[in-house]
């Protein structure tokens, strides 16, 4: 059974193991940011748990002015928890546990939240190959992004709320 919750300081390790497993070389956060975006954000940080382990998460930070390819940004130099704008920041399921709808569980759920907090947009980057899964999620291509983080061709989208 699916069980959804805000992130907690003690979440970092589980989630930062979840993250370098799934993303490709320095595409993955940090310990540190990790722990980090759960400190400072916890309310854009889902959590989801199946038997009580966690297995895959959403984190997020909030901007007035979205800036896609904004590197400090990621370790939310310029994060407002009252900026209308979401920019997700990871969505990750622990490779044993992907194909089985986790993520599109999870994306509807950060969505509902992110609805229900009054936000009006969501933004994401993506790499081509997930452009139409997110397009399925209800997002809008933009353009591609001048972002080279981890050394990756990114695409950037958004979702209006």
């Amino acid at each position: 059974m699916r069980k959804f919750r805000s992130g907690e300081k003690r979440d970092a390790a589980r989630c930062f193991e979840i993250e370098t497993l799934a993303y490709e070389g320095d595409e993955a956060a940090t310990l540190e940011k990790i722990t980090q975006r759960l400190t400072q954000y916890s309310q854009g940080f889902l959590i989801l748990e199946i038997e009580e382990k966690v297995i895959g998460f959403i984190n997020s930070a909030c901007a007035f002015e979205v800036e896609m390819a904004d590197e400090e940004f990621k370790e939310l130099i310029g994060h407002d928890p009252k900026a209308p704008n979401v920019v997700v920041l990871s969505v990750v399921v622990d490779p044993a546990y992907q194909r089985q709808a986790h993520s599109e569980a999870l994306m509807v759920e950060f969505v509902k939240r992110m609805s229900e907090m009054g936000k009006s947009s969501i933004h994401l980057m993506c790499r081509e190959q997930h452009i139409r899964l997110y397009e399925k999620f209800g997002y809008r291509y933009i353009q591609p992004s001048a972002s080279d983080h981890g050394g990756m061709v990114w695409h950037e989208m958004i979702m209006t709320l």
